[in-house]
Formats: structure tokens, sequence, C-alpha cells
């Protein structure tokens, strides 16, 4: 493809594609222009680095989550949806989580999401510096959740790169952790369950467990008036 066809928008979305597959290890200009039918020289007339390709196809994938309004839905329902579409998104695009600790990730649609959400805590009554709290503690709890699901998808990404066989190398794994958790009694207890315990299944998962427990804490603040203002500038009195 001549450079003169291409588009940022398509290197993005290319960038994403491979990102997805191989991980930001896995992401340059030669791959992407294998990806993209074009020589690895023409992404450099769309973008200046790899580094900044990374922080373009991040803010890309942010676009992804759908923002609910407040006023329609409510605030906790809002506050929910926003969580879980971040959840999702993350979920989808492993190389999110390694990329955040290496890039400043920033762009119109992560400030987009990041506006409603200040917009959701300031209607359900926060105000000051509890609204940058609350969003701030619950986009940690997503992330933090989003972790472990990230980290075996950016292993397995590593792996294909090696060429190693994935499910000898899991299963390999697997052995192992099973075997140090075979040291402690809880651990041992839940892997290997007795037989005369009644199965039972979890009316929700962890992460809706986690969320409805964060989004409860915050009601209980709401509901009991321990929310602070922020403090008047001198410019303002």
């Amino acid at each position: 493809m001549p450079r003169d066809t291409l588009t940022r928008d398509q290197i993005v979305r290319a960038a994403v594609s491979v990102l997805d597959a191989e991980g930001v290890d896995g992401l340059n200009m030669r791959r992407l222009g294998t990806q993209l039918g074009a020589a690895a020289t023409a992404m450099y007339w769309h973008v200046k680095s790899k580094d900044e390709l990374v922080v373009l196809a991040a803010d890309h994938v942010w676009d992804e989550i759908e923002l609910p309004d407040p006023d329609e839905v409510g605030w906790r329902a809002a506050a929910a949806a926003l969580a879980a579409g971040a959840h999702g998104m993350l979920g989808r695009h492993f190389w999110m989580l390694p990329a955040m600790s290496t890039h400043l990730l920033h762009g119109p649609n992560k400030a987009r999401y990041d506006d409603r959400c200040l917009a959701v805590y300031e209607a359900a009554g926060f105000s000051g510096p509890d609204v940058d709290q609350a969003a701030a503690t619950v986009l940690m709890f997503v992330i933090g959740a989003a972790q472990g699901e990230a980290a075996e998808l950016a292993w397995r990404a590593r792996l294909r790169r090696a060429g190693a066989d994935e499910e000898q190398q899991l299963r390999a794994t697997v052995a192992r952790i099973s075997e140090i958790a075979e040291q402690f009694p809880r651990l041992r207890a839940r892997a290997t369950p007795s037989v005369e315990a009644a199965p039972s299944l979890p009316d929700e998962d962890s992460f809706e467990f986690g969320l409805r427990t964060i989004l409860d804490g915050l009601d209980a603040r709401l509901a009991n008036g321990s929310t602070r203002s922020r403090p008047e500038s001198p410019a303002g009195r």
C-alpha cells in the first residue's frame, strides 16, 4: 500500500490488531507494515514512533465504552456500566495494562470517559475532592480486577513470539502452582473440596461482587454525610 493511501486511523486500527495478538513487545513498524501491506517507513509519515502509536491505540480502544447518562439511568447504574465497560475493554485488550506501566496514556476518548465518570459521581451527590476519589477508587478496582486475566494473555503472547507450546507450558505452570498450594491448608481445601460439601455456584462473579461492595460503600458515605467540599480558593472569596 503506498504511503499516500494510508491514513492514521488505518494505522491505529492495525496497531490495535497487532497489539491484541502479540502485545506491546510484538508491535513494531515492520510488523505493522506487514499487517497493512505497506513499507515500514510509510508508517512514519503518520506517527513519529512506536511509543506514540501505543498511546494512539490505547486512546482508540477507550472509545469502545458506552457512556451512560446518570440523569437517565441513575448514578449507581451509570457507575456500574462505566466500570463494567472499562473492565470488558481491558479484557479484550490485555496489552493495555502493561502499557499503563510504561506509557502515559491519554487522548480525547480517555478524557471523555474520565469526564463522564466525574459527572456520575457529581450526580450522586459527591463534591470537591470526593468526586475525584470516588472515580479513582472504582477505576483502580477495575484495573486490579482485570490484572489476572491480562497477565495470562500477555504470558501467552510472549510464548507465541518465542515459538513455545502454550498448552504444554500452561499445564506445567498449573502443576507447579498446585504443588505450592498443597503446602497451605486453605488453598489445599479449595483445590480439593470435600466430597460431602454441597456443590454451590456464586450468585455473582468476583468482579460483580467487588464492584457492588465498592458502590455500597460510596452509597454509605453519601447516606451518612461523610463527604467533603473542595476548599474555596482565595480568588473565589
